[in-house]
């Protein structure tokens, strides 16, 4: 059964070259509609109801996530595009969904049409996608809550419940205030990336941490941090300087 498909971007010719590429190169892909702004896009999906959407991040008349907040239901699964790395995108990011950055590759194309034909858990998918609104309604950047991908599924957390974050390899292990740890499938440098602005601080290789979640800093044994939750971190000495202009200590 092929993937009835929508098409939304205000450009003609990146709607154009994104229709050829599904229609030439993937396969079980339908592009049932196209459409080049808020109203047509939601006229329709109303009517055509799509398994898939591909949605322009920045339109003329808005942005693709007003498109999102304006439907009753958002039955459907969503690939965003943009041209850009930037806030929005960032948005995204925290909710784990799928977006490819134009010029579209082929590949990444592929790739992310194979992951939305898997796609089966509904219930977390339409969280994700009120993460992404929420996030995006949120004046402040400590009030996000950000979707991790774990072995048994999505979680869901508040970015100010991180106390830390651990490298293991080409995983991370998020230390939480409430609940057990939790193992994510991606490096320790992806979360430096997205916390950024949410008052952390990478203060060594294995270590993201939470800077309202300091109690403090101890110079005994070359110096480490201390955490809320009585746990030690340590903090590498390139690092020190930074971290004390931060936390203002002397």
């Amino acid at each position: 059964m092929n993937l009835k498909t929508i098409i939304v971007d205000d450009e003609k010719h990146s709607r154009e070259t994104l229709k050829n590429l599904v229609t030439e190169f993937c396969n079980d892909v339908e592009v049932t509609m196209t459409a080049s702004n808020i109203m047509e896009a939601i006229s329709a999906i109303r009517a055509h109801r799509p398994d898939l959407v591909f949605l322009d991040i920045e339109l003329q008349s808005g942005t693709g996530f007003d498109i999102l907040d304006q439907l009753e239901d958002v039955h459907f699964e969503v690939i965003f595009t943009t041209a850009f790395e930037q806030y929005a995108l960032k948005a995204v990011k925290f909710s784990s969904l799928d977006y490819l950055l134009k010029p579209i590759d082929l590949d990444e194309l592929q790739k992310a049409l194979e992951k939305a034909k898997k796609a089966k858990d509904k219930k977390s998918y339409s969280k994700q996608l009120e993460t992404l609104i929420y996030n995006l309604k949120q004046p402040q950047p400590s009030n996000h809550r950000i979707c991790l991908a774990t072995v048994d599924g999505y979680e869901f957390i508040n970015v100010e419940e991180i106390i830390y974050c651990k490298a293991e390899g080409s995983y991370t292990t998020f230390k939480l205030t409430n609940g057990p740890s939790l193992l994510v499938s991606k490096h320790l440098k992806e979360y430096e990336n997205l916390l950024n602005e949410q008052h952390f601080m990478r203060v060594h290789n294995s270590y993201l941490i939470n800077l309202n979640e300091v109690r403090k800093y101890v110079k005994a044994d070359g110096g480490y941090i201390l955490m809320n939750n009585g746990e030690t971190v340590s903090i590498s000495r390139s690092k020190k300087e930074d971290f004390f202009k931060i936390m203002k200590f002397t």
